[in-house]
C-alpha cells in the first residue's frame, strides 16, 4: 500500500453485529453463573454446607457487576447504532432479562442464607427430592428460556412458560409436605418455614425465567404473551 493509499473502512454494519455477539456473550455467561449459583445454593442446603452457601452469598456483587456492564454495552448500542425491528427488541430486550438474571441471583443468595440458617438449627428435616426436583427444572428453565432468546426460538419459548405449571405444582406439594410437620410437630415450624422460603424462592426462579421465555416469544415474533396478551 502506498503511503497516500488509506485502508477501507470498516462498514458499520459489520461493527453492530460484533457488539450484538459481545452483547449475546455477555448474556450467555450471566445466565450460566446464575444456573451455577441457584446449583450451589441448594447443594449447600441439601448438605448443610455453611462454606458453600457463604460462597453463594459473597457472589452477589459479581451479579450486579454483570447486570451493570450488559446495560451499559445496550444503552451504547441503542444510543450509537439506532437498531431496528429485530435488533431493537433483541437489545430492550437484554436489558429486561440482565435484570432477571441479576435478580436470580438474588434469589441465589436467599436459599444460600436459609441454608446457613439451617445449619445453625442443626435441622435434618427436608423434603429433598421435591426441592432438588424443583431447583432442576429451574435450572432447565432458565437455560431453555436464555437459549429461546438468543436463537429467537418463539416455540422453546412457548414451551419454557408452560413448565411453569410443573414448579408451582411442585411449590405447593412442598408445602402441604411442610403443613403436615408443623401441624404433626410444633418443633418442626422453624424449619419448615425456611424450607418454605426456599422453596418460594425458586419458584420466583422459575417466574423469572419465564419473563425471558415471553420476551424470547416477542423477539422471534413481535407478539406480547405476558398476561396472556396477544398482541
Amino acid at each position: 500500500m502506498s503511503s497516500t493509499e488509506t485502508a477501507a473502512p470498516v462498514p458499520a454494519f459489520r461493527h453492530f453485529h460484533e457488539q450484538l455477539d459481545e452483547l449475546k456473550g455477555r448474556l450467555l455467561s450471566m445466565s450460566s453463573r446464575a444456573q451455577e449459583l441457584i446449583e450451589d445454593a441448594v447443594d449447600a442446603l441439601l448438605e448443610r454446607d455453611h462454606d458453600k452457601a457463604e460462597m453463594v452469598i459473597a457472589s452477589d456483587n459479581e451479579m450486579n457487576t454483570l447486570e451493570v456492564e450488559i446495560e451499559q454495552l445496550s444503552v451504547a448500542l441503542l444510543a450509537l447504532q439506532q437498531p431496528m425491528a429485530r435488533d431493537l427488541r433483541f437489545v430492550v430486550g437484554a436489558i429486561k432479562i440482565s435484570s432477571d438474571l441479576e435478580r436470580i441471583g438474588d434469589h441465589a443468595v436467599n436459599i444460600a442464607q436459609s441454608a446457613q440458617r439451617l445449619v445453625a438449627q442443626h435441622s435434618t428435616l427436608s423434603p429433598d427430592p421435591e426441592i432438588e426436583d424443583m431447583a432442576r427444572r429451574a435450572r432447565r428453565m432458565l437455560s431453555d428460556a436464555l437459549d429461546s432468546f438468543l436463537r429467537a426460538d418463539g416455540t422453546l419459548g412457548r414451551s419454557v412458560c408452560k413448565a411453569d405449571d410443573s414448579v408451582d405444582a411442585l411449590h405447593d406439594s412442598i408445602f402441604r409436605v411442610l403443613l403436615t410437620h408443623m401441624m404433626a410437630d410444633t418443633r418442626t415450624i422453624n424449619t419448615s418455614l425456611e424450607l418454605l422460603l426456599v422453596s418460594r424462592n425458586l419458584e420466583r426462579v422459575a417466574d423469572l425465567a419465564t419473563n425471558i421465555a415471553e420476551d424470547a416469544v416477542y423477539l422471534a415474533e413481535g407478539k406480547q404473551i405476558k398476561h396472556h396478551f396477544e398482541s
